[in-house]
């Protein structure tokens, strides 16, 4: 779509027609993986798509380079032993990290996006909240972040507590559910790397709304957005191997319609 109008037209015509709004673009991925350019390329083309079409948010990921300058293959450094990890986040975040990110932020600006929203992932320099506030504090308040629990579930954070300490930097949110397995989560810990397809197996899973956690997590969830001044859209996720992806929909959609309040608060302190 990029350079044509009439493409641009009709794509958001298609949301539109169904009573939808299209408010962000989406170029997840790795744009700084060291042999496979590609990825950021596709990332700056989305920049350049979303402000042709006056879209104002493009969720995206901070990335991931390799350790150092010969290295072929991404590098996520989770522990602070042995001394070379050290080496490699200082390579990563200096050499890397800092400089890709204050060119996208010019080309964001240059292109009338006003807001970056980086995913919290796994396998990404940006992965959580102390890591998206460093990248915010060197590039400035373009950048800021797609908060999706399911990855704070399985990194061991607490997405209630992340979503206040965001506040101002919170600026999308994906709705998506993670199951906790606790007889494998014991055994294996949270580090996990078997197949997504083999959820028995595994000691975290993606999972549908509610099956994971009660609607009680899901209303004090919501609840902690609006107390950290979020008043966006839940971009619902489904990535739920055993249920079909409609149903997955309306039961994520049914549950999120029961807890998240909708209408603007009109409370006003008695005269006294």
């Amino acid at each position: 779509m990029l350079g044509n109008g009439a493409k641009q037209k009709a794509f958001l015509a298609a949301f539109a027609d169904r009573g939808l709004e299209a408010i962000s673009l989406n170029a997840n991925g790795n744009p700084l993986h060291p042999t496979d350019p590609a990825q950021g390329l596709g990332l700056r083309d989305t920049i350049r798509v979303a402000g042709q079409m006056g879209i104002k948010t493009v969720c995206i990921m901070s990335g991931l380079p390799a350790g150092n300058a010969s290295d072929t293959m991404p590098n996520w450094v989770v522990s602070s032993w042995p001394p070379e990890t050290q080496a490699i986040l200082r390579y990563q975040w200096d050499a890397k990290l800092l400089p890709f990110w204050a060119e996208i932020v010019d080309l964001a600006r240059a292109n009338g996006i006003e807001r970056i929203a980086l995913e919290l992932h796994g396998n990404q320099c940006v992965y959580n909240v102390p890591s998206l506030l460093k990248l915010r504090a060197a590039v400035g308040p373009v950048v800021g972040a797609n908060l999706d629990s399911s990855h704070l579930f399985w990194m061991g954070a607490d997405p209630l507590v992340a979503a206040e300490a965001l506040g101002a930097a919170l600026y999308h949110v994906h709705a998506k559910d993670t199951f906790l397995n606790a007889s494998v989560r014991a055994t294996t810990s949270l580090l996990e790397n078997g197949s997504l397809m083999d959820i028995p197996a595994r000691s975290w899973s993606y999972i549908t709304f509610g099956f994971g956690d009660g609607e009680q997590w899901w209303r004090q969830f919501c609840y902690r957005l609006k107390m950290a001044g979020y008043d966006g859209w839940l971009s619902i996720e489904h990535e739920d191997v055993l249920l079909n992806a409609l149903e997955g929909l309306e039961k994520s959609g049914a549950l999120l319609k029961g807890v998240m309040p909708a209408a603007p608060a009109d409370y006003k302190p008695q005269a006294i």
